[in-house]
């Protein structure tokens, strides 16, 4: 999932959908690339489980898949608060006056 989101006209991709559904071709009308180009990325999005297409005729509609960020996002928010502590950890030492440490011995 992330490794999808790593590039930046995949993550304008998301952005565009979470506003909700587009057709291929309104997703690719703003970007500078080619449709297939376009379809590749969707593609790698849709791999990823962040997006799920359907085709009904001649036209695919794209839609964001919530549950897929919903993980992200937990996970994410795990990972910031093992962070946080670790970072308010490093605080506290480095407040500490030089010499108070847990293990010294003066």
């Amino acid at each position: 999932m992330f490794r999808a989101l790593g590039d930046r006209t995949r993550r304008a991709l998301v952005e565009r959908l979470v506003r909700g559904p587009a057709s291929v071709s309104e997703l690719a009308e703003p970007l500078t690339m080619s449709l297939a180009a376009v379809v590749q990325h969707l593609q790698v999005l849709e791999t990823a489980g962040i997006v799920r297409s359907e085709k009904v005729g001649r036209v695919r509609t794209c839609r964001i898949e919530p549950a897929a960020l919903r993980a992200g996002e937990q996970w994410l928010g795990r990972q910031r608060t093992t962070w946080e502590s670790k970072l308010d950890r490093l605080g506290d030492f480095l407040a500490e006056p030089p010499g108070t440490s847990e293990g010294s011995t003066s």
